[in-house]
């Protein structure tokens, strides 16, 4: 197959692309900058120009393909509600360029929080909260309607030694503040899986899918924001401690909301219906043996 990956030299869709070449499907790629056409020319690639607000560029990838992978997200949570709207269109854009041709498109989006206390599962509904626009599944499932065959895949913390999703900036944060903190008890879980797990996911859900379906790239169901922490902490080499949720806000910033809530997601539906069964490294391991945190 001729896939359309967004992200294609991002941390997860620059895996994805490894992946499906090394499964001997072709790939077109979505690049912004000249580095980012020649790494994916030197993976194998070929390269489509433009960005995600490049909605013309978007519907020609789209319409060269057999199938259409969106893994690109911009990361500026300075501005997280004009950034959820680009997704959004690209969404919509790429939704369009593919209705009634029963072409895939996998649309990526957050575990996010669900039912406090309550592991997620691919069945529970995504929340409505003020606090999170981002409404990349929304988007997704409502092409069902105008004929796409549209699935989601939900993430949690991707991670390898060098990258781990919102953990990222939570070491930035303690290397700032000389301290690794959690919120309270710090008893708090953020799903996680390893990057190579997260694309032989996409690779198999691409290739065996269901429309209409959610998927959770789940390899471990939750992580103390504390065992988070204290590993931060033993890397840094800095002290690791509880914030309280009044003095979170000053603390996390922007970073708070995510350090305060319960986000643990099964993947047992995935596994079972896609034969998906990751082995990559836990979380903690990648995190105790990551270079950058090294001062």
């Amino acid at each position: 197959m001729r896939v359309f990956v967004t992200g294609a030299t991002g941390f997860i869709g620059s895996s994805v692309v490894q992946e499906l070449i090394a499964a001997g499907h072709q790939v077109l790629g979505l690049a912004r900058s000249e580095d980012g056409a020649k790494s994916l020319t030197a993976a194998g690639a070929q390269v489509q120009r433009g960005d995600l607000a490049d909605l013309q560029a978007l519907r020609s990838g789209a319409a060269a393909a057999d199938a259409v992978i969106h893994t690109a997200f911009i990361h500026d949570f300075s501005k997280f509600q004009e950034v959820c709207e680009i997704d959004r269109q690209a969404i919509e854009t790429l939704g369009a360029a593919l209705a009634g041709s029963n072409r895939p498109l996998l649309v990526s989006a957050g575990i996010g929080p669900r039912v406090q206390g309550r592991v997620a599962t691919e069945d529970t509904d995504p929340l409505t909260d003020a606090r999170m626009p981002r409404v990349s599944e929304q988007a997704a499932l409502a092409l069902q309607s105008k004929g796409v065959r549209v699935s989601v895949m939900r993430l949690p913390q991707v991670h390898d030694p060098l990258k781990a999703g919102l953990v990222t900036y939570l070491i930035a944060l303690a290397r700032e503040k000389g301290v690794s903190a959690y919120i309270g008890d710090g008893l708090n879980r953020w799903a996680a899986v390893h990057r190579r797990d997260c694309a032989k996911l996409y690779k198999l859900a691409m290739e065996k899918g269901t429309a209409g379906a959610r998927y959770h790239v789940v390899a471990e169901e939750g992580v103390t924001l504390r065992d988070i922490a204290e590993s931060i902490g033993r890397g840094l080499k800095i002290p690791v401690v509880s914030k309280s949720p009044e003095e979170a806000p000053a603390h996390f910033g922007w970073l708070a909301f995510f350090a305060s809530i319960d986000m643990p997601a099964s993947s047992a539906l995935t596994q079972k219906w896609l034969g998906w069964t990751p082995t990559g490294p836990s979380l903690i391991s990648d995190l105790d043996q990551a270079r950058y945190l090294e001062t």
